[in-house]
């Protein structure tokens, strides 16, 4: 695993992709940076976000978080059928075989990065601020964790 991702806020990323692409764009982030404060991820699309669809989005997110999802991982042999994830990311040098991750029934796809075991440990998810530029729909979000630090649900 190569990236060394906030684990909550990169499971948080891929929850949200998988809200862009049954809602909005089709596709998942053709880019993102991850962080523990603050992170983001660029889009493809026409125009940028109203109000509206802002807070659908962060209920669309918080509603999976809130369904305490395990996150599991799965190797896959590239002769397995793979035509349902993208591979775009994935490095010609990669080997024969592909890390899948899985949250809950909600989300599956390639990954590298570090993640966290269930949605119970993410936190709540809000979106910062939006902004489209030449064709670019940029979409900057933060955890709120702080019942599960108090809790102790995590450490780090």
């Amino acid at each position: 695993m190569s990236k060394d991702y906030f684990p909550p806020m990169h499971s948080a990323e891929h929850i949200l992709n998988q809200v862009m692409v049954r809602h909005f764009t089709g596709r998942r982030s053709y880019s993102n940076h991850i962080e523990r404060k603050k992170s983001k991820c660029d889009y493809h699309f026409d125009r940028n976000l109203n109000a509206e669809e802002i807070t659908f989005i962060e209920e669309n997110v918080n509603e999976a978080i809130q369904q305490n999802l395990d996150v599991t991982e799965e190797f896959l042999t590239k002769d397995y059928d793979l035509s349902k994830f993208n591979l775009e990311k994935i490095p010609d040098d990669s080997g024969d075989t592909i890390r899948i991750i899985r949250i809950g029934n909600y989300d599956s796809c390639p990954c590298s990065g570090l993640h966290v075991m269930n949605t119970s440990e993410i936190g709540k998810f809000k979106i910062v601020s939006t902004s489209h530029e030449d064709g670019v729909l940029r979409i900057r979000f933060k955890l709120d964790r702080s019942e599960i630090e108090q809790n102790n649900y995590w450490s780090l």
